[in-house]
């Protein structure tokens, strides 16, 4: 042996050596819709967030495949966006591709695990013909086989078919999923990559050859992987694309062979010749014959009402109307609970430590700043379960489909309603959400309305705002007015954020609109389990945060407002009069009345302008600022709720500090300022500029202003 081949085989060994030792990559790809993440959670033992419209997962997530008995090896578990093929434009297209090949800069699977419906199986095969041309080892997971119950595909035929393993699954129930596992295992032990012979025109075999001579050395393979590879090119390099990391050469062959093409349609053609195939074989693949379509009666009813252009509508505002009054009456016991608890630990602090700076903290930093934010958890645990519910029932995606035609009219992606729909949750995700549309010129416009949706992170200052200043009075008897004006706020943030991008989209963010491709699954019971699941996660997130990042501005807070302690105080002074003087000269009572000119327009004190100031880091820190200011000001009414303390503020000439007109005007200009550095830093990150940061905050800043003056002053001048 020579001293070259002797180095050859060493280096071989180590690679070996190193693929045994790290695990095997598994990623799990397939259409949206299709029970995807639902197989992952069930085989990762995973939390992942599962919803009923395309576009939910916009990130890979990783977990491990569970042990199984005798098989030590370690198993690492991808899960990938949905997608309806390799064909990449978008971001979240070019994540799937970049994860089942092993090129723009992820690494390479070992196997890919490919999820279909079984009720829509010609579709989702679409997507295992692109795989196996690519010569990528799978296996298939034969998913929701129970909504194809008159004419189920038969595993064995589809696996006859590919030449590779297909195993029938229900990723709700959790059927298949043992033997899923042991044949996932197995594979893993001898991957190979399966077949599929697809007929293509001559004259598009001729385009295909040279592109694929244009490839890069990295890419390239074998001559039919090559080939695989230069009609992925054809179908997903355009002038348009959003792709990153393409060879200069590749792109320049192929606008070559597209222009020489003329008016030939090479989308077309290799789209239609892959159909072909699958068509000509799907009657050997049912138990039937022929695949037929599952039986939706149900779905088509319902469907006739729900997205029915007036009754649709109607039905959304009712659905809305009744999950807002459910935040109100069912979480109210939940708020009284904790509250009391709050209070109580509060007088057992007073009780138990002495008289000290150590004490106001606890009681007024502490309790009175984290506590007032950590009650408003019934409402938002409330919401996610019910909003979680409706995803998972399929009703989502059919407000999607209702509001396209209104965002069409004002120039935002009907697929922007998604992300906009997860800002009720929170921005963060939201924004993250926008990956999934193809277009930059989408994507930038719905980040900068989609802070403007009413997230979670205001629920807690809306919720305190409209018990403390908005009477509890009824409409005719019978409708609550703080009921109402909380659903009214969701709605006017809606309006708003659809105005601004009627705006937006016509000025600063110009550029062209492509139609909305939505899948509407049919309705299904929700998910009990995956919805308390996520609930949790969320909760347990906003706990972590009320812990950190809430628990930390209260600390600086609670230190601007205590420090430095008043020079001078007037003789005979009483306690409350005292600690006003101590708050009003403290570091943070000076910063507010800095900035009082600015605000005194729009009904605000400096009080509540330090709230503003502290609801930067996180709106819901306005709750517990105001918490600190109304507990370091009033000593007398520290064990009282936030919103009693907040009703009896007094102005020096003993009328009310705040009016139903200051709570209004209040309530507007947290709807629409962008008060959250985290949402500023990720649409930062996402645009790759601090331009549409600055953008945004700007607009929302100079917009809230200006709609919060005119509620406060025409209020006024209305008599109010």
């Amino acid at each position: 042996m020579t001293p070259g081949s002797t180095a050859t085989s060493a280096a071989t060994k180590a690679r070996a050596d190193a693929r045994a030792e790290r695990p095997r990559r598994v990623v799990v790809v397939g259409n949206p819709n299709v029970g995807k993440t639902s197989i992952w959670n069930r085989l990762a033992r995973e939390n992942a967030r599962v919803g009923n419209y395309a576009g939910v997962t916009v990130e890979r997530r990783v977990g491990r495949l569970m042990p199984a008995e005798g098989d030590a090896t370690e198993v690492e578990l991808s899960d990938v966006p949905g997608a309806y093929s390799l064909s990449a434009r978008s971001a979240e297209e070019q994540i799937a591709i970049g994860s089942v090949l092993g090129i723009f800069g992820d690494p390479a699977p070992d196997l890919v695990l490919v999820v279909v419906d079984a009720g829509q199986l010609v579709r989702n095969l679409y997507l295992v013909v692109q795989l196996l041309e690519l010569g990528v080892p799978s296996v298939l997971a034969l998913n929701m086989i129970d909504e194809a119950a008159e004419n189920p595909p038969r595993p064995e035929a589809i696996s006859r078919l590919f030449g590779v393993p297909c195993v029938a699954t229900n990723g709700r129930t959790g059927e298949g999923l043992g033997e899923l596992t042991e044949v996932l295992r197995k594979t893993l032990k001898a991957p190979r990559p399966g077949r599929v012979e697809v007929k293509y025109p001559e004259a598009l075999r001729a385009d295909v050859d040279r592109v694929a001579d244009a490839l890069p050395s990295v890419l390239r393979s074998s001559v039919e992987r090559d080939r695989a590879l230069a009609r992925w090119a054809l179908v997903s390099i355009d002038d348009d694309d959003e792709l990153v990391g393409i060879d200069p050469g590749l792109r320049e062959r192929v606008g070559d062979v597209r222009r020489a093409a003329g008016a030939r349609d090479l989308d077309q053609e290799i789209i239609a010749s892959r159909y072909a195939f699958l068509d000509e074989h799907a009657p050997a693949l049912f138990a039937r014959g022929t695949e037929t379509a599952p039986v939706r009666t149900r779905t088509e009813r319902l469907d006739r009402f729900f997205i029915h252009p007036v009754w649709g509508f109607l039905v959304f505002v009712l659905v809305m109307t009744v999950l807002f009054q459910a935040l109100f009456s069912w979480a109210e016991p939940g708020i009284h609970a904790i509250e009391w608890a709050v209070r109580e630990l509060s007088a057992l602090a007073e009780r138990a430590l002495p008289e000290s700076t150590f004490r106001d903290f606890v009681v007024q930093g502490l309790l009175g700043g984290v506590g007032n934010v950590i009650v408003f958890l019934p409402q938002i645990a409330l919401l996610f379960v019910l909003v979680g519910l409706l995803e998972d029932s399929g009703y989502m995606a059919r407000v999607a489909y209702l509001m396209d035609r209104v965002m069409r009219a004002l120039g935002l992606h009907g697929r922007a309603f998604v992300p906009m729909l997860s800002g009720f949750a929170c921005a963060i995700p939201a924004i993250l959400a926008t990956r999934t549309m193809e277009r930059r010129r989408d994507r930038i416009l719905t980040m900068l309305v989609v802070p403007l949706m009413t997230c979670s992170a205001r629920l807690p200052v809306y919720t305190l705002v409209i018990a403390a200043l908005i009477p509890p009075r009824t409409v005719l008897g019978i409708v609550p007015v703080q009921a109402v004006i909380l659903v009214a706020m969701y709605f006017f943030a809606t309006m708003m954020a659809l105005v601004a991008a009627a705006v937006l989209g016509r000025t600063v963010v110009r550029g062209t609109k492509v139609p909305l491709i939505l899948e509407l699954p049919p309705y299904r019971m929700p998910s009990a389990e995956a919805t308390l699941r996520m609930t949790w996660e969320r909760c347990r997130a906003f706990l972590r945060d009320a812990g950190t990042t809430i628990l930390a501005c209260t600390v600086v807070l609670w230190v601007l407002l205590s420090h430095p302690k008043p020079d001078h105080v007037p003789p005979g002074a009483t306690p409350q009069e005292t600690a006003a003087i101590a708050i009003r000269e403290s570091w943070g009572g000076r910063l507010g009345r800095a900035i009082e000119p600015a605000i005194r327009p729009l009904g605000f004190d400096w009080k509540i302008g330090v709230g503003l100031v502290g609801a930067f880091a996180a709106r819901e820190v306005f709750v517990s600022t105001m918490g600190i200011v109304e507990g370091v000001g009033g000593a007398d009414d520290a064990a009282l709720p936030l919103r009693e303390r907040i009703q009896r503020e007094t102005r020096p000439d003993g009328t009310p500090a705040y009016s139903a007109l200051t709570g209004l005007s209040l309530l507007v200009f947290f709807a629409i300022a962008c008060q959250c550095m985290s949402t500023l830093v990720l649409v930062r990150k996402e645009s790759g500029t601090w331009k549409w940061p600055a953008v945004l905050f700007a607009y929302t800043a100079v917009l809230a202003w200006t709609l919060s003056f005119a509620v406060y002053q025409g209020g006024r001048l209305l008599g109010f």
